[in-house]
């Protein structure tokens, strides 16, 4: 293709403590994610960047270099969060994730800016869109401008012995912090007034069973 690219792909983070943040409100499912490169051990690593300045885990080296050729050409980079898991072996286990990979040439900016926003939807609903597209797909995106968005879907991967999926859509309270993010303050107290409440009910459930 000679003007788009996309695929799901594996990152991996370099510490449990480093990727701990993956966890909260600061990496949700369908975030975009930007891509930057460090020259480590030799090798050019490609790095995920949240929204806040945050690196939260890299590409292997194959993926890396594939991902540098593109950005030399000077395409678009767009990582968009699909899941996040922790696998336990081997100790002290560690957590890891997959995105979606979406990069094309600046020149489709008008088409695939949109259709990047309408792939992060559907992540965050806890679908997975079929991004690799092949020319008809990419067309259906040109000629839409980018209002199209693929009805193919992708599997989540084998499971795994040890491993856990921890996130794969948003929550309502992580909807809602959202909301909240991008002006919506009545959203932004929603969201912790539930968060209060699920707390509150917890407590109260743990002293009905007489714990405390």
């Amino acid at each position: 293709m000679d003007q788009y690219f996309g695929t799901y792909r594996r990152f991996d983070t370099p510490s449990k403590k480093d990727a701990a943040t993956l966890l909260g409100a600061d990496n949700l499912v369908g975030d975009v994610f930007s891509i930057e490169f460090a020259t480590e051990k030799g090798q050019n690593i490609a790095w995920l960047k949240n929204r806040f300045g945050g690196r939260i885990g890299f590409y292997d080296a194959d993926f890396s270099r594939q991902l540098s050729v593109m950005a030399a050409r000077g395409w678009v980079l767009n990582a968009l969060l699909a899941f996040v898991a922790y696998t336990d072996q081997p100790a002290p286990g560690h957590y890891w994730g997959e995105t979606v990979v979406i990069c094309y040439d600046p020149a489709s900016e008008q088409a695939f800016s949109p259709f990047v926003e309408g792939v992060s939807r559907l992540l965050a609903s806890g679908v997975r869109p079929d991004v690799n597209l092949g020319e008809q797909g990419v067309a259906k995106v040109v000629e839409s401008s980018g209002a199209w968005l693929p009805s193919k879907r992708v599997d989540m991967p084998a499971k795994e012995a040890g491993t856990v999926v921890m996130k794969r859509e948003r929550k309502m309270s992580e909807k809602l912090i959202e909301q909240g993010r991008k002006g919506n303050k009545g959203c932004y107290v929603a969201s912790w007034a539930f968060i209060v409440l699920v707390v509150a009910g917890i407590v109260f459930g743990l002293k009905s069973c007489g714990v405390f």
